[in-house]
Formats: structure tokens, sequence, C-alpha cells
């Protein structure tokens, strides 16, 4: 008798033709190895949670376990009102007008960026982000099988001369052209933060072209130097707005949310009820209680010190052990600072040896759409290692470097290699 059994491997036409197109996560394929003693990580982009205190916690989930009744059963797709009613007075704090019944609560703001790919994008048509931009974004649109298409930054945030390039090339209110995706606040993976004059021509230039902006704002809060830059959801009542506790509270609680205006909210809420038909009331709750319930911003603050620390051991270990041939951002808050190395370098063939010295990152082109790009890049992270740690990954990481750096050298010398 034959095994009639069907596996991937042997009917592989049975897979979604999108499927075949996607690349995993370079964070997640190297999460295993941040496991491992011996490894320093500046790969993930993970809160230090040690920080949160315990009572403050504990409390949050007394007051979730208290009310069981409707934290275990089923809550409806667009969330807690209570929860929702938290993110409005969180968002009023930064600028931001919104009603709550406006609001979807997701599972973590991936989910919801999942969402506004299901929603907006047919297979074909262009979304524009900043490239580099998040790797979690890139998969989550890349399902829908879009046109991404890619607009540099500075240290001002992403170009507009480039941008408007862009669309005029694309046309005015094409009907391919869907939305522009950005995270204008200490942006994943670069660092920069986009400029007011920026943010307001990024606004008028949406209307004129017509298309939509998402604004992506996981990092917000966390600020280390400078002055606070309206979000572009202040500016204008048409941009979606994504929020997050991951980066104020607990990434693992999976709580996220979606701020729009009514029509986009409910054909939003429609794709989510075939996604998950509702989040987690026990976390929704659990998040609302310690907003409202605990001292959180005295923690935030906490977080923005610890953070800070470590952004300062990141770039004054940069400056001693990197060679002049790199250069690097110089992030005002968040979590990331992005390194460019010459383009004879590639960051993803190196990351094996980086792995035998202790050190992890996330090679550069798995920030791009087209992975022949940023191949000489990396991002790496300060939010979650000590001070002495990230020293001693930079320094493990600049013997990497300068291995791969005398090697080309040798063979420009000998003609073998451009500069």
């Amino acid at each position: 008798m034959t095994d009639s059994h069907i596996t991937f491997e042997s009917a592989p036409d049975k897979v979604a033709h999108r499927v075949t197109k996607m690349r995993p996560s370079a964070v997640r394929n190297l999460f295993a190895a941040t496991q491992r003693p011996d490894v320093i990580s500046l790969s993930g982009g993970m809160p230090d949670v040690s920080l949160l205190p315990k009572s403050a916690v504990r409390k949050a989930a007394k007051a979730a376990l208290e009310r069981q009744s409707v934290t275990l059963q089923y809550g409806g797709t667009n969330g807690v009102a209570e929860t929702a009613q938290v993110f409005c007075d969180i968002m009023r704090d930064i600028g931001i007008r919104h009603k709550p019944e406006n609001i979807i609560v997701t599972t973590g703001a991936q989910e919801a960026l999942d969402l506004i790919g299901k929603t907006f994008l047919d297979e074909g048509d262009i979304c524009i982000v900043e490239g580099p931009t998040y790797l979690g974004a890139l998969q989550a649109f890349s399902a829908y099988e879009p046109d991404i298409r890619t607009i540099a930054f500075d240290e001002d945030g992403m170009r507009m001369d480039l941008l408007e390039e862009e669309l005029e090339r694309i046309g005015k209110n094409n009907p391919r052209l869907k939305f522009l995706y950005t995270i204008p606040n200490f942006q994943n993976p670069g660092g920069v933060t986009m400029s007011p004059e920026r943010r307001k021509r990024l606004i008028e230039l949406s209307h004129e072209y017509g298309f939509i902006v998402v604004e992506d704002d996981p990092y917000g809060r966390l600020r280390y130097e400078g002055g606070h830059c309206l979000p572009l959801r202040a500016l204008d009542d048409s941009v979606i707005y994504l929020g997050t506790i991951s980066k104020m509270f607990a990434a693992g609680l999976r709580v996220g949310w979606i701020a729009a205006m009514p029509g986009v909210i409910s054909k939003i809420s429609l794709m989510k009820q075939g996604t998950d038909l509702c989040g987690s009331q026990f976390d929704q709750v659990m998040a609302a209680a310690y907003f409202t319930e605990t001292p959180w911003q005295n923690t935030l603050q906490k977080f923005v010190k610890v953070y800070d620390k470590r952004r300062r051991a990141m770039l004054d270990a940069l400056d001693e052990f990197f060679p002049p041939e790199a250069s690097w951002t110089h992030p005002q808050g968040g979590f990331f600072v992005w390194v460019t190395l010459p383009p004879y370098i590639d960051t993803e063939s190196m990351l094996a040896e980086a792995l035998e010295q202790g050190v992890t990152y996330v090679p550069g082109n798995g920030c791009f759409p087209d992975p022949s790009q940023g191949r000489n890049c990396m991002r790496i992270n300060f939010s979650y290692e000590s001070p002495e740690n990230i020293r001693e990954a930079v320094r493990r990481l600049s013997v990497v470097i300068e291995d791969k750096l005398e090697l080309s050298r040798a063979f420009i010398a000998a003609g073998a290699l451009k500069e």
C-alpha cells in the first residue's frame, strides 16, 4: 500500500504563489542564536522588561483576573472600549485628538500592519516606504504582492525631493498608488527622525497625489535628546496612526492599535473579523489597568534614562572601535543605529563570522524589498544589553569588520576590487 500523505515537499504546487515570494525575518532567524550565553545580541529590538516594577505588573494582572467574566470571554472585534479610551488619552498627550469608537485594538502593531496590507493592497498596487524600513512591515505588505517603492532618508528623515521625483513617475491620483508607510520618530532601522518641515510637506504631497499616509509610532515616547515633533496624525485627520504598548509596557502582551477615520476603521474591522474575530480581552484589560492604575509615566522615564545611557555607550564604542571607512546614524531616541560599511562588504555573509565572535546584528538587506540593496549595511540595537556588553559587542564586531576590510584592501591594492 502506497503512502498518499501529501507534504509541502511532495506537492509544492499546493502552496499559494505569494508564499514563495516571501522572505523570513532576519530577527526571527537569529532568535535561537541570541539565546546562547556566549552571544551578545545587537539584533532584536527588545525592550528591557526587567525595568518594569513587579508591583505594577501584578496590580494590572490582578485587575484583569478580577474581571474574568469579561477577560476570559470573546469580545468585540474592535477591542475593549476602556482600552481604546486609554489609547486616546495616550495620544492626546502627544497632540492627537481622537475618539475611542474610531480605534481598533490589535494584537500588537504587527497585526495592524497586516490588516493595512489586507485592506488596501491588491497584487501590483504601489506602496511607498522608507529605504531601509522595518522588516516586519515588509513581511506584512509582501503577503499581498504589491509593488513596494523605497525612498532614501538622511538625518532629517525621508527625503521629500526623492519622494516628489517618485510621485511624478507614478502620476497624480494613480489608482494603483495606495499608501505611504513611514516611521517618522526614531525610524526602524535607521534611528532618524523626520523634521517638522518634511512632515508638513509629506501631508501636502499626500493630498496632491492622492495617497494615504500610514504613520507607525512605536518609539515616539522614547526621546533622549531634542524636542517633541507633532505626529503626522496631529497634522491631518486622514493619516492612519499605528500605536503599541510594546515599548512602553510589555511586548509579550501583544497589544497595539489603529486610529483612523470612521470609514477606514469600518473596512479594517471587516478584515480583522476574518483574521482573529477579536483580540485577547485579558491582555487589553491588563494594559488598560496598567495605564490607569499605576504610575506608568515614572516607569517610562526610567526606560528613557536607561536606554539613553545604553545609546551613548554604543555611540562611544562605535567612535572608539569602528574603522574610518564606516559611518552610522546618531539617533535622538528609539532603539537602533544604522551602520554603513564600504560597498564591497557584505553584512549578510559576514554574519556567520560575527556569530563565531559572539555577536549578532541584523544585515541591512533584510530591511529592503530588494535583497540586493543594503548589503553593506547593518542594524544594531542598544535597548537590551548593558553598557558594558554593548561596548564589548561593538569591539567584537569591529574585529570581524577589520578582517573583512584588510582582505578587501589587499584585493584593491592588487587591482582585483574597486574601492
